[in-house]
């Protein structure tokens, strides 16, 4: 039995959430503000398994909620709910630390669908052997260079004695590029193939997220050796030394 924690200020559709995933076997709590949803989270470390978030909270929002959490290094798996459906919206969820973004209205099927494979997700990361073989054409889980080791199980790159923690996004990102080593991606394919995002968007967004890349990997980010930019298309990532 999975523990959903749900954090929605809308009684009926909070009630709603809580009997169809208990019909489907998980065990549920609600609260109906982020800073509830905080403390919850605090005192009772581990307790869930994936928290369901709406962004338009009283007081504190969705936003603010899932950042504090990835702060405090809490990887709870966070699906977000909103009214706010905008891609740019979707990017700032991301940011936030969020590993899945459902705009209002939603199917229910979908919604039960996007837990699903966050729960599959958790528990493959605890799971996963360290030393499997990645299948033909994908990146590896475990992938080493020029000193680092990224470890997309755990979300962690480790540089020495120092270890980031990664959002999923950032991993996701990371494991598109290293996939395709060598070769330049657009923008518009990253937003795309890696976070499934087929509206206009402003792609200066994920510029962002490679400021932030460079800074775990690159020895002088703003000189780096490994994450390129290819003015007016995208990014290239270039290993170097395999290790």
């Amino acid at each position: 039995m999975s523990r959903i924690l749900i954090v929605e200020d809308e009684a009926h559709l909070a009630e709603g959430l809580r009997f169809n995933l208990e019909a489907e076997g998980h065990s549920i709590s609600i609260v109906s503000d982020g800073e509830a949803a905080l403390r919850l989270l605090h005192a009772r470390q581990n307790a869930f398994d994936a928290v369901v978030l709406d962004v338009m909270l009283p007081g504190r929002d969705g936003f603010s909620v899932a950042a504090e959490l990835r702060r405090e290094r809490n990887y709870v798996p966070v699906l977000m709910l909103t009214a706010r459906g905008r891609p740019e919206d979707v990017l700032q969820g991301f940011e936030s630390g969020a590993d899945d973004y459902l705009p209002k209205p939603f199917e229910l099927p979908i919604l039960l669908a996007r837990i699903r494979g966050l729960l599959r997700r958790r528990e493959w990361l605890s799971q996963s052997a360290p030393d499997s073989e990645p299948a033909p054409g994908k990146a590896p889980d475990v992938f080493r260079f020029d000193g680092k080791t990224i470890d997309f199980r755990a979300l962690e790159v480790h540089s020495g004695s120092r270890i980031v923690h990664l959002t999923q996004m950032e991993a996701d990102l990371l494991h598109h590029l290293i996939r395709n080593a060598g070769q330049v991606v657009s923008r518009k394919a990253i937003l795309r193939e890696v976070w499934g995002l087929h509206q206009d968007t402003d792609t200066r967004a994920i510029d962002n997220f490679i400021v932030r890349l460079r800074r775990y990997l690159e020895d002088v980010p703003a000189a780096p050796r490994h994450l390129l930019t290819v003015r007016g298309i995208g990014y290239k990532f270039v290993a170097g030394h395999r290790t």
